[in-house]
């Protein structure tokens, strides 16, 4: 899935370069930028021994001790090379001990930098051949990041509960991967051995499980599809399962017994769900791996084909309405949002953090759409709107050059805006089509043309501008490369009966339509950052602007 294999990304020959064009983009916006740190270069960038191969799989095969909260076992890497090379450069947290790297029978040399394990061979590895080394690590993993990256906790019974999630804090936080978002493996294979009497719940399909005989179990699941490395998740606890199928898709899922009966009322919000996004977008992207929700102790993440739910078998998200306009108490937010993540986020993959937007706003606007499928587009806009508080304006949402280029490979997550400001400039899009059976085939078309790759903003943009034949980078790179929202002007001349109107933005070349008059007889305008006039029988206050249907705000001047 190397698409990127030759980004040119490379740490020592761009860092500098980097660090500047993000300084630029702070004191652009009059906002703090978190600055990378040589870490987060050597974890970003996709460089030269990350570009030198392409992954193919994995075969991770570890043994969890929850009470020494302890990890061990090894990774199988298969890779392909790009070029001739003697090294290549695999992830694992400094917290974790390298036991050995083999190829073959053969122990490998390699050298440690904040998380980075740079990897040397004996001989050349050439070009176009496979190889495969072994990967053997142990340790205690630092507990880390928002959801904790890898945590040892106890249920509220006492029994143990072991969970990862590790997309802020990556995943060589507790495994050795190529710890980006570029390359994915092909398919990969993960065997987890536990205390008896526990389970563990990966990704992929179920195959078996084997008694060790030494006070062990080890469950074995098989992954199908490309991976990205932090969707690759542990679940380990005293869990119960049932199931269900929606058509041909087999639904599993895995609660603490405690929560059976009302797990199997609130689970029944899956199928609605699945039904909303096959409408969308096409069949769930991951049938041969099934799909599963299981419980965890914190919110909720996308794992691919093994969704973590932490949402307490309520409505909405927390405590009270989450968008403050009283839909979100109809549906479960986690089911909803983590699982579309299964079509934006796993299937269709940001190459590059600072793309996340790909993912967080694609899902958040996918919430509106599974509220239109159950209750249609009013309620869905009406939804929309309640998110528009939460809009911070802080930064922008992909960080760019002074070319409007993106500045990839600084391992910084971009600003909260991604998913509510992402999802009211993908509404605001919508409105710009204004014909909403062309609409629903574009999104479904972009979604079936990107799945199982790795995209970025510039590919996004570039389909949308293809495929309905307009120009809409000055569109995207506003809402998108700056922290302001498109402002439309009004002036008006009560004695001449008009109102002159243009768009204030930071972009040139902004042209964007838009609905404006008397609510229910919406006239089309077509703004540009010049002054144009036209004639109207309505008054300032009575001139109305579709701004339910559009991110933008309003200055009747």
């Amino acid at each position: 899935m190397s698409r990127f294999a030759r980004s040119g990304l490379l740490v020592g020959l761009f860092a500098c370069s980097t660090l500047a064009a993000v300084a630029a983009q702070a004191s652009n916006t009059g906002q703090p930028a978190p600055i990378p740190t040589h870490a987060d270069l050597l974890r970003g960038n996709y460089s030269e021994y990350r570009a030198n191969n392409d992954l193919l799989s994995y075969d991770l095969d570890v043994r969890v001790d929850p009470a020494k909260k302890f990890i061990s076992g090894s990774n199988t890497i298969r890779f392909k090379m790009l070029e001739d090379d003697n090294r290549i450069q695999i992830d694992l947290s400094d917290a974790l001990h390298i036991d050995k790297i083999v190829l073959g029978k053969t122990e490998l040399k390699y050298s440690r930098d904040s998380g980075a394990v740079f990897i040397d061979f004996p001989a050349k590895l050439r070009k176009g051949h496979t190889y495969a080394i072994g990967f053997f690590y142990s340790g205690n993993p630092v507990q880390q990041g928002r959801f904790g990256g890898m945590t040892f906790e106890k249920d509220p019974t006492g029994r143990p509960w072991v969970n990862t999630a590790c997309e802020e804090v990556g995943a060589s936080v507790w495994w050795p991967n190529k710890d980006q978002w570029r390359d994915e493996v092909k398919g990969m294979r993960i065997r987890v051995a536990v205390p008896n009497g526990l389970m563990d719940v990966s990704n992929g399909r179920f195959v078996g499980k084997k008694d060790l005989g030494d006070g062990y179990t080890r469950w074995d699941w098989q992954v199908h599809y490309p991976i990205n490395s932090y969707d690759v998740a542990l679940n380990i606890g005293d869990y119960v399962h049932f199931s269900d199928r929606f058509g041909k898709l087999p639904m599993d899922y895995y609660v603490l017994p405690e929560n059976l009966d009302k797990a199997k009322t609130q689970f029944a919000q899956a199928k609605p769900m699945m039904q909303a996004y096959y409408h969308y977008f096409g069949e769930y992207p991951f049938i041969k791996d099934g799909y599963k929700l299981v419980e965890v102790p914190y919110a909720g993440m996308e794992h691919q084909s093994a969704v973590a739910y932490g949402n307490h078998y309520q409505n909405s998200y927390g405590k009270g309405d989450w968008t403050g306009v009283g839909i979100s108490p109809r549906f479960d937010f986690i089911i909803i949002h983590e699982s579309g993540h299964e079509w934006f986020g796993n299937a269709v993959t940001a190459a590059d953090m600072t793309d996340m937007w790909i993912h967080e706003a694609w899902t958040t606007y996918m919430e509106s759409l599974y509220v239109e499928y159950r209750w249609g587009k009013p309620d869905a806009i009406k939804y929309l709107n309640g998110d528009k508080p939460k809009v911070k304006d802080d930064l922008p949402i992909v960080v760019s050059n002074d070319k409007d280029e993106t500045i990839h490979g600084t391992n910084q997550q971009p600003t909260e805006d991604q998913y509510f400001k992402g999802a009211l400039m993908i509404n605001t899009l919508r409105s710009v089509i204004d014909n909403d059976p062309q609409w629903f085939k574009l999104i479904h078309d972009f979604y079936q043309h990107f799945k199982y790759q790795n995209i970025l903003t510039e590919d996004v943009v570039a389909y949308f501008n293809q495929q309905t034949g307009m120009n809409l980078t000055p569109f995207f790179n506003q809402y998108l490369r700056h922290t302001a929202i498109p402002t439309l002007e009004l002036k008006f001349d009560a004695a001449s009966g008009t109102v002159a109107y243009r768009w204030k933005v930071d972009e040139a070349g902004f042209a964007m339509p838009v609905k404006v008059g008397v609510a229910g007889q919406w006239q089309t305008i077509r703004p540009t950052e010049e002054w144009q006039t036209m004639k109207t029988p309505l008054t300032k206050e009575s001139f109305g602007v579709a701004t339910d249907l559009y991110y933008i705000n309003v200055d009747k001047m």
